[in-house]
């Protein structure tokens, strides 16, 4: 199955039945069980699970920008009966065929939409969700028109006032792109948690912002499956970013390429 060069890939996981790794150009997109949506495999999807968990309980409203499996909205329907969810993928294929052999419940509250993230989050009106997910990846590394102060001033504009936005990114601890791109996140939001690997590779790292005084507590962990959070704001917030520029439309940066042997199957798929 190929599109634009690109192949989408679903693998059974013959240690859970109902369990599916979706892979793109080999890299991992996403694991969805269809059996079990509270199912989580990936740790950054259960740091952003756990990240909504603290939120006040009742439905929400969410734009995922990045669509993957849609396996955090599968997650939401399932934990938070009535929520209203539009999941947004850029890529084609891959949106095809997570709607058709990965399908969501019609009563979920979930719309998959093949659409581009960007236009989407320019597109939506102000004030309207207590959560977006930025959650898009090309090749493995994030698309640098979503993380410019533009695109993250869309997000802040969409977002109510008690509203969180959640990235998940590539990126090293203290890395000049890091600091770039909490640099554009501090414009729009003044209060952030940072989750990731903190030995200085390339990995996973998740983002969360907030408006003043609306950080839920429960995001700030002893130790979470990335490890141990960093919240930044006020001086601390200032301090990690120092005198670099934001990320801008005009001074875009993509983030680093990942791990080979981390990110991409080259056998397999065996989750543990």
């Amino acid at each position: 199955m190929r599109a634009t060069g690109d192949e989408v890939e679903l693998l059974a996981d013959d240690d859970r039945p109902g369990g599916w790794l979706l892979l793109l150009d080999r890299v991992r997109q996403s694991y969805v069980d269809l059996h079990d949506p509270t199912y989580l495999e990936f740790p950054y999807v259960q740091v952003l699970a756990a990240t909504v968990a603290a939120l006040p309980a009742g439905p929400l409203d969410v734009v995922h920008i990045g669509g993957g499996g849609a396996t955090l909205a599968r997650w939401i329907a399932a934990t938070r009966p009535g929520s209203n969810q539009l999941v947004v993928e850029s890529h084609g294929e891959l949106h095809r065929i997570v709607r058709d052999r990965l399908p969501v419940e019609p009563s979920s509250g979930i719309d998959l939409r093949h659409a581009d993230g960007r236009s989407v989050l320019a597109d939506l009106p102000d004030d309207s969700l207590d959560v977006v997910v930025i959650d898009a990846f090309s090749g493995g590394r994030v698309p640098g028109d979503l993380t410019t102060v533009e695109a993250l001033g869309d997000a802040r504009r969409i977002l109510r006032s008690s509203g969180l936005l959640l990235m998940n990114v590539t990126a090293a601890a203290e890395s000049r792109y890091l600091r770039r791109l909490v640099a554009a996140l501090a414009g729009p939001f003044v209060e952030l948690v940072l989750q990731g690997d903190q030995d200085g590779g390339v990995g996973n790292l998740v983002i969360v912002a907030a408006g003043p005084d609306h950080l839920p507590a429960g995001v700030i962990v002893e130790d979470g499956p990335l490890g141990r959070p960093l919240p930044l704001t006020g001086e601390s917030l200032r301090s990690f970013v120092g005198a670099v520029s934001p990320l801008s439309v005009d001074s875009p940066m993509r983030s680093p390429e990942p791990p080979e042997a981390s990110w991409r199957v080259h056998t397999d798929f065996d989750p543990t």
